[in-house]
């Protein structure tokens, strides 16, 4: 207590004692400031290096889960290559629209991008969604995922024809088939039906073996035409996705829709090939690992979306039909897929593989995946 008391009268002392000293004391002679020494440059090792290449991913389509996958696999691509390649995310057409994306990566101007692989940009195209040729997302993630995928092997074939590297798959799912005039369980149900179809030739002529002598008729009308055209009766049934049904509120304007699973539904991210050839191996391991990476989160959300979707059409009345196994195998032969594998596939595939009889390669593999899927009773 003594030393606090004796310190702060102490104080109080001085600071009295300070305004009279100063006002006495002679004024110093004027001399210049000593000059301030700069400070120190912050350390080399805090400042972030700048990424060996700079690149865009760009995607012309709104899609939450998609996209959400996309930023996702920009991120791991810095994560892996230890911040060597950065890469940028460009959601929702901000570079432009599907086809010009696919020029700019092709040409090397935009470095990645997710595509739907239609036939009149990747010739080879087709082969990434032959109908009847994946039936559940177990299936799919076989024969989809690279480098050994039997789908992802041709598929990415058909991209180095073009000037891209398939690097993974973003799945929206399986196809049925939705009718307002009644459930669709044989294909007999598609008597004097108006049915809307895409440009999609391999589709087309699936229907067209499933329906023959039924007097079904097929409407080429734009995706974005169909909601109304459901609602006002220019078409009576069409294909659709469990996202579409729900998203683009086909539910609302269909009565029926059967579970088919007879076409999955699968986008593209690719790069350019020839950036893609430059790189050292450390960082194509790397770019793959962070594909692995995206396309394992891309498919589970997308398959717990589904299950989602599934109650979504149920609680908005639709009435839903399951074929059993045995049911589908009956569409599944009236489509004759040997015929469009021999018109479509087998060309492309002989010029790409000559002498090895892909076709028929190739669609055991499929046989054989299916079968198991089945067996572990896989969706």
């Amino acid at each position: 207590n003594l030393f606090m008391v004796t310190a702060g009268m102490l104080l109080v002392l001085l600071l009295a004692v300070m305004p009279f000293a100063s006002a006495c004391a002679p004024a110093p002679a004027a001399e210049e400031a000593p000059e301030e020494e700069p400070e120190a440059a912050p350390e080399a090792a805090a400042t972030l290096p700048k990424a060996e290449y700079q690149w865009r991913l760009g995607t012309p389509w709104t899609q939450d889960v998609r996209n959400q996958s996309l930023a996702m696999f920009c991120e791991l691509i810095g994560d892996y290559s230890d911040g060597r390649i950065e890469v940028e995310f460009y959601p929702d057409g901000l570079l432009g629209s599907h086809t010009e994306i696919f020029h700019a990566v092709q040409e090397g101007t935009v470095e990645i991008g997710i595509f739907a692989p239609y036939v009149d940009i990747v010739p080879g195209g087709m082969m990434n969604w032959i109908p009847w040729t994946v039936g559940s997302f177990a299936e799919a993630a076989i024969l989809y995922t690279p480098p050994d995928g039997a789908v992802y092997k041709v598929a990415n074939e058909a991209w180095n024809e073009v000037g891209g590297q398939l690097l993974w798959s973003s799945p929206m799912g399986l196809y049925g088939i939705g009718s307002n005039v009644r459930p669709l369980k044989t294909p007999d149900d598609l008597k004097d039906q108006k049915m809307r179809v895409s440009a999609s030739v391999a589709s087309v002529m699936a229907f067209e073996n499933m329906g023959e002598g039924t007097g079904l008729t097929l409407h080429t009308i734009p995706w974005a035409d169909l909601y109304n055209a459901l609602e006002r009766g220019v078409v009576d049934m069409c294909w659709s996705l469990w996202g579409s049904l729900v998203e683009e509120r086909h539910m609302e304007v269909l009565k029926y829709y059967t579970a088919m699973d007879w076409a999955w539904d699968c986008a593209n991210v690719s790069m350019n090939k020839e950036l893609w050839d430059s790189l050292p191996s450390d960082l194509k391991d790397a770019i793959f690992t962070a594909g692995k990476m995206a396309e394992e989160r891309d498919f589970e959300a997308q398959r717990r979306q589904t299950i989602s979707h599934k109650q979504k059409v149920l609680d908005a009345g639709v009435e839903i039909y399951y074929p059993t196994t045995e049911e589908r195998n009956l569409w599944r032969e009236k489509a004759n897929m040997g015929q469009v594998w021999e018109e479509l596939c087998k060309p492309w595939l002989d010029e790409h593989y000559p002498g090895q009889n892909m076709t028929q390669e190739l669609q055991d593999e499929l046989d054989r995946v299916r079968a198991l899927a089945e067996a572990a009773g896989a969706v």
